[in-house]
């Protein structure tokens, strides 16, 4: 069993995490007001653990392309990530809370599914 695939439940809490943040930010409250996200600032501790996280994430999905039980996550992972960078980057601000809800509820889908595997194939 491949090691690096078992951080991928630390990974599905770091997107839930990153939904809620997103709905901080980014949310309907925050449309409606007009509001401009990058006006609003994170905490810097906030800021750098999420950065930093993303850096790691990132890094983590390529590694998984040389595992054995996690490549195709991996790919899938990659490719969802790669096409919601390039759709928010023309998007209106009113869409990007959309855009970044599905996409992350993919890549949710997908950790989910890489867990199940991986808890599937440790109790056989």
């Amino acid at each position: 069993m491949d090691l690096l695939t078992f951080l991928a439940p630390l990974f599905l809490l770091f997107e839930v995490w990153q939904l809620v943040i997103s709905e901080r930010y980014l949310g309907l409250k925050q449309i409606a007001r007009g509001a401009d996200p990058r006006t609003l600032g994170l905490r810097e501790v906030t800021a750098f653990f999420w950065s930093t996280t993303l850096f790691v994430y990132w890094a983590w999905m390529a590694l998984l392309l040389f595992t054995r039980t996690g490549r195709s996550q991996g790919i899938a992972l990659l490719a969802v990530s790669m096409l919601g960078f390039a759709i928010r980057r023309g998007a209106p601000l009113k869409w990007i809370l959309v855009i970044l809800t599905l996409e992350g509820a993919i890549r949710i889908g997908l950790l989910f599914a890489l867990c199940a595997m991986l808890w599937w194939r440790h109790l056989r």
